[in-house]
């Protein structure tokens, strides 16, 4: 997890979840197997195996390596189990490949937010990743810590407690990987995963369309705000009206002060992405 005090991370989306965080206080946090293919995340704890057990080899440590390779075959058997959830931002501003992506399509909204808050909020079984693209494992953070944590152990199990948890907390990651053919996202989630803990009390709720059902999760944003002293208008920095929407500015303007977000309002722009315009 970095540090981000000073960015501001953007998220593009459509003017109905903009409701849902503005009148709504939700933030949905949405399967990540809806966003990543479940592949990429084997292949995170795959190349994490990797990377730690060919640190081991370097070091005359066979035995210890090919049982980490078990530990790891067993874990993934079990991958599943560990369907995360996360809500995504990227460090662009005004992006046409994020309008295109996740946006609408141009027609939706980008809200704004500041990066040193939502680490605030970002607790307990929250984490505020950012995104690894490198196919090469070597040099992640989790390298070390399974180094460390197997050189330590006599035995090596699954059950074992810190095992567990460092395998558990390895899945969390995986759900901010992606292949390195997306890094021009410079992407940063917002990461949640109900099986790390049996504290966690939010419910979850199902997003019915015509063609499926989607799960996700909503988490209070005031609630969280108080728990982090801070205000929405706080939170948010500025909204960007998509380039290929319709919405009048000052439409959105006085429905942001009928909510309360008099700021806010003040900090409401067009989009000056030139996408091109969809034919008529």
């Amino acid at each position: 997890m970095g540090g981000y005090g000073n960015d501001i991370l953007y998220h593009y989306t459509d003017f109905q979840a903009l409701n849902g965080i503005l009148h709504c206080a939700q933030l949905r946090v949405n399967n990540v197997l809806n966003m990543n293919d479940a592949a990429e995340m084997r292949l995170f704890m795959s190349g994490l195996c990797s990377a730690v057990a060919k640190r081991l080899e370097k070091d005359g440590d066979l035995e210890r390596a090919d049982k980490v390779r078990r530990l790891f075959q067993e874990a993934l058997k079990r991958d599943f189990a560990y369907s995360a959830y996360a809500a995504c931002f990227s460090l662009y501003r005004d992006d046409a490949a994020q309008w295109e992506r996740y946006g609408n399509r141009g027609r939706g909204v980008c809200i704004a937010f500041h990066g040193g808050c939502l680490q605030k909020m970002a607790e307990g079984n929250l984490s505020l990743q950012t995104v690894f693209y490198q196919d090469d494992m070597t040099e992640h953070k989790l390298v070390d810590v399974f180094y460390r944590l197997v050189k330590d152990k006599f035995e090596l199990s699954g059950e074992d407690p810190d095992i567990l948890r460092a395998l558990n907390h390895a899945w969390v990651c995986s759900v901010a990987f992606k292949h390195p053919s997306f890094s021009s996202e410079k992407e940063v989630r917002l990461v949640i995963s109900p099986f790390e803990t049996e504290s966690f009390d939010v419910k979850p709720c199902y997003h019915i369309t015509t063609e499926r059902i989607k799960k996700y999760y909503p988490l209070d944003v005031v609630s969280m705000c108080k728990k982090a002293g801070i205000g929405l208008e706080e939170l948010i920095a500025e909204i960007i009206i998509g380039p290929e929407s319709t919405q009048a500015t000052w439409i959105l303007q006085d429905y942001l002060r009928d909510n309360g977000l008099c700021t806010l309002a003040e900090h409401v722009s067009l989009s000056n992405c030139p996408l091109r315009r969809s034919p008529k």
